[in-house]
């Protein structure tokens, strides 16, 4: 992060300085009192469980040098000469403002933004590959995707980089909205819209609405990606800012063809709508779905400047995030480890993935997709029917919807667990050699435990 001043945050975020330190420069942003450094300016957050109002001496001792806060509940902080205390009506709504603000100084900066009901982190990964092969690229850390750790991300910029690859995701309308408005994106990638958070949003159309605020700063030199495949975003156009549509099932502007899937990634060629055409791109991460990830990166490279050797040379060095469709090969048996989280089309192209996978016997252990409102019953019976007809060996499910998915998958071949303990005790008794597993669910039903479990079975 680049030096700000205390007269540049004060006015950033509309506050009133009520105490006034030795130290007026600053270097880096936190939230977390476990986090401060030096010269660090600390924010106060508050959630449900915490009131961040309650630590500005924790915080001063520490090392933060400038607290910002929305309750004055801080004693004596006398002895920590460096300090400065901004009061601001909204601590959330600060952090946000002091990012816009800092952006801003960041002038040679592109932005590129990534939104969709699934795949953002994939296509984050996949993007950031591909523009490192020519900028200096930062790409968000983890899942810091929302309206805290978005511009906790941009803090982490600096005028040496070329690219920030930044990832948005939302529950509402509104937050795309407020992390556009800090992020200020000059290109945005949008993978699909799906029914991730319809019971929030109620419908698909809303869903795409709340979506497209990733667009509300954009002007006639920005650009929208999109994936030409998805039902919804095929309808996108626009005379505010240039559409550019990736395919691979349909025709769009970026055509993948000649595709060749495999379990350790798969190539294809690209054909562009004024007759450019490149062939034997390798990507060397499983699943279709991932070519069209793959499109969207590619389009943005282009639109970037970079040649196809160039997209080539870089897509072949991604670092994919953890727990996204990992394939790990043991002498007994392969774990298809996509347990981060899950929405319908995320399931379905795991279990696409899994019938990529040399072995025997294909095993999907499923759990709950959150978040689907009055679409649930339905996506979990949905699943397991998908599972059956593509020749899931052996369903086995545990969560809310167990009836769902054995309506859809039937019942034989079908168990179902109400609890994670009963689940692994009947996988250590059921599991053969040449066994390929799939292990996918919300994040919150912890499945990783289940992976963790199983790799253990693999060493015995």
């Amino acid at each position: 992060m680049e030096n700000l001043t205390l007269d540049q945050v004060v006015k950033a975020v509309e506050g009133k300085l009520i105490l006034k330190g030795t130290q007026t420069t600053f270097n880096k942003v936190s939230t977390d009192t476990r986090k401060i450094e030096e010269k660090s300016i600390f924010i106060a957050l508050k959630g449900e469980n915490f009131n961040g109002n309650e630590f500005i001496a924790e915080a001063a001792e520490k090392g933060a040098s400038l607290c910002i806060i929305d309750e004055v509940k801080f004693g004596a902080v006398d002895k920590y000469k460096e300090l400065s205390i901004i009061l601001v009506e909204d601590t959330g709504k600060a952090l946000l403002d002091l990012a816009e603000f800092y952006r801003s100084t960041l002038k040679n900066l592109k932005v590129v933004s990534i939104t969709g009901s699934t795949g953002k982190t994939s296509t984050k990964d996949i993007t950031s590959a591909v523009l490192q092969s020519k900028f200096k690229v930062f790409k968000t850390a983890g899942n810091f995707n929302n309206e805290i750790g978005l511009p906790l991300m941009i803090f982490n910029l600096d005028n040496t980089y070329d690219v920030a690859v930044l990832e948005m995701g939302m529950s509402h309308f509104n937050e795309i909205h407020k992390m556009a408005k800090a992020a200020r994106p000059d290109i945005a990638l949008m993978t699909n819209i799906g029914i991730s958070h319809i019971e929030n949003l109620k419908t698909r159309e809303n869903i795409l609405k709340a979506k497209l605020e990733i667009t509300d700063f954009f002007d006639k030199n920005s650009t929208l990606i999109v994936n030409e495949d998805n039902d919804l975003l095929s309808t996108i156009h626009s005379s505010k800012y240039k559409v550019i549509k990736a395919a691979v099932d349909s025709e769009g502007d970026f055509k993948a063809f000649n595709l060749e899937v495999n379990e350790n990634g798969s190539k294809f060629s690209v054909r562009e709508k004024d007759g450019v055409n490149f062939d034997n791109i390798e990507i060397l991460v499983p699943g279709k779905h991932n070519i069209q990830n793959a499109m969207l990166a590619i389009a943005c490279g282009r639109k970037m400047g970079l040649t196809y050797d160039e997209i080539n040379s870089g897509i072949k060095n991604i670092k994919m995030t953890s727990m996204r469709l990992d394939i790990v090969k043991g002498e007994k048996f392969s774990i298809v480890d996509d347990s981060y989280n899950a929405s319908p089309d995320s399931m379905i192209a795991a279990i696409d993935v899994i019938n990529t996978v040399e072995g025997k016997r294909r095993i999907a252990i499923l759990g709950t997709m959150r978040e689907l409102g009055e679409k649930s019953y339905e996506a979990h019976f949905d699943i397991g029917k998908y599972a059956k007809t593509q020749g899931i060996d052996e369903l086995i499910t545990m969560g809310d919807y167990n009836k769902a998915y054995s309506e859809g998958y039937g019942k034989e071949n079908y168990n179902a667990f109400s609890n994670m303990e009963d689940l692994i005790k009947y996988l250590d008794a059921i599991l053969k050699n040449g066994d390929v597993i799939l292990v996918k669910a919300s994040r919150s039903m912890k499945f990783e435990n289940i992976v963790k479990n199983l790799k253990e079975l693999m060493t015995r």
